[in-house]
């Protein structure tokens, strides 16, 4: 049987919600960079922050110009990745494959 979630103070319920807002902010200002062109899928996936790797696959192929939810899931299950997967949890094969199909435009 699952634990029962931690009592909170509100103190720590007040932080735990403004951490989840910044969270929340700073992924859509990275996915709309990526959707503007100002960065690439590479530079998200050499991103060493939480933002980065807390960030689903999918609505990080969402996110490239040109790709929207369904050839996101069609890309995703023709590599062989989950649809839940997040980017921390990619394999190094598949992020070469991320990286071969998505190539940066530099």
């Amino acid at each position: 049987m699952p634990s029962p979630l931690p009592t909170l103070t509100p103190e720590q319920r007040a932080e735990a919600l403004a951490k989840a807002a910044r969270v929340r902010k700073d992924r859509g200002e990275m996915l709309g960079d990526l959707k503007a062109g100002r960065i690439s899928l590479l530079d998200v996936l050499n991103r060493d922050d939480e933002t980065a790797r807390q960030t689903r696959a999918l609505h990080l192929l969402q996110s490239l110009p040109g790709i929207g939810k369904v050839r996101a899931r069609r890309h995703l299950i023709d590599l062989g990745i989950s649809e839940n997967r997040r980017v921390q949890g990619l394999g190094e094969r598949q992020r070469e494959r991320l990286i071969k199909l998505f190539p940066p435009l530099d």
